[in-house]
């Protein structure tokens, strides 16, 4: 095979398309893995719109696993038919961050098929902006990871959103028997939240969405922690002026959370969950909302609330949820709620962006 299927961006495009594209081949220092799954992120679009793909055209898609298809020549540890799953968070190795597990902070970093999360050089995403969304991809030996038997393919696909979640519920930095808000909680983001929860020592959830029915098949991934929920579509048509929000969560825990996981890309929906914070609590944001925040620095100060920032999980993380998944601790593959092919690769774009339908965590099967 010289030529593969795409979906592809081009500059100044406003859809994207499929295309034949020539089969990777590898770099001294690359491997190429012939894509099983792929896994579909709904902020492709918005990011794309927002010029934060600084190579155009590329391939898109930054989750993926299947098999190894060729070793460059000065590529170690992994052999033509490894079952792996892609890392595809580029960053440099060396820098104090990628050196204390804080490999998310590199001012390399950049993500495959994704994003570049700053405007300096950046040599390894000019050569590995290609993304996952494609029969193979091409990526650094050192960024693939063994996929162990038991873990298939679709939920390998998608460690990186679990590892994600797995970093936001850390640096909550949370006491046993704790109470969390996960907003946004229909998401992939959010059920990966959920489903995590219990690893954490959380005894209480209250998930904020827009539909109540949604937000109890959520509810379900809890694997027993008593959850509440919170639809926004409920609240009085006046919830964003007036903090109704704010108080139902109060309502909900009197004494506060002791976090907000917040996932919500727009809105004011982040800035009421943190006045439903505990003092001393925390929220984690990682839904790149732009909306400003109502809190004064009073109030932060007043209350102790920390406001923290995540773009990203570190591969220590990643691969924590790999070994939850490779132990039977962590069983997750009910969170695959829809499958695709890399042909209807339009169509799954168009279902991801609307969400008709319950949408957690979708792959395309190339």
């Amino acid at each position: 095979m010289t030529t593969m299927l795409a979906l592809r961006a081009h500059r100044d495009a406003s859809t994207l398309v499929l295309e034949d594209i020539p089969v990777p081949e590898p770099g001294p220092m690359d491997v190429v893995v012939r894509v099983a799954s792929a896994g579909l992120a709904p902020g492709i679009m918005r990011l794309l719109k927002m010029g934060a793909f600084k190579h155009l055209p590329t391939t898109l898609g930054f989750e993926a696993a299947g098999t190894v298809a060729a070793v460059g020549s000065d590529a170690t540890g992994v052999r033509i038919g490894d079952r792996v799953r892609a890392h595809t968070l580029l960053n440099c190795r060396t820098c104090i961050y990628c050196r204390t597990d804080r490999d998310m902070m590199c001012p390399q970093q950049s993500m495959m098929g994704y994003a570049a999360f700053n405007d300096s050089s950046m040599p390894l995403y000019d050569e590995y902006h290609n993304g996952v969304l494609a029969e193979y991809v091409r990526i650094p030996y050192w960024l693939v990871d063994p996929l162990p038997e038991s873990v298939g393919f679709d939920i390998a696909a998608k460690v990186l959103t679990m590892g994600n979640a797995v970093r936001a519920l850390k640096w909550a930095e949370l006491p046993m028997g704790s109470t969390i808000v996960v907003t946004a909680a229909t998401g992939a983001m959010g059920s990966a939240t959920v489903k995590l929860a219990k690893h954490f020592g959380v005894a209480d959830l209250i998930l904020v969405g827009r539909h109540r029915d949604r937000l109890k098949a959520v509810a379900g991934l809890s694997g027993g922690i008593p959850t509440s929920v919170v639809a926004l579509d409920e609240l009085p048509d006046d919830w964003a002026t007036t903090g109704a929000l704010s108080g139902r969560l109060r309502e909900l825990a009197p004494g506060g959370a002791h976090a907000v996981l917040d996932y919500v890309p727009d809105g004011p929906v982040t800035g009421q969950a943190m006045a439903g914070v505990a003092t001393g609590g925390a929220l984690v944001h990682m839904g790149g909302n732009m909306t400003p925040l109502q809190q004064s620095p009073m109030a932060l100060m007043m209350n102790m609330w920390r406001f923290v920032g995540t773009r990203a999980c570190t591969r220590n993380d990643a691969l924590e949820v790999l070994r939850l998944l490779e132990t039977g601790a962590l069983t997750a593959d009910e969170l695959i709620t829809h499958r695709f092919p890399l042909s209807d690769a339009m169509g799954a774009v168009d279902a991801v962006q609307r969400r008709d339908e319950p949408m957690w965590m979708p792959v395309i099967n190339p």
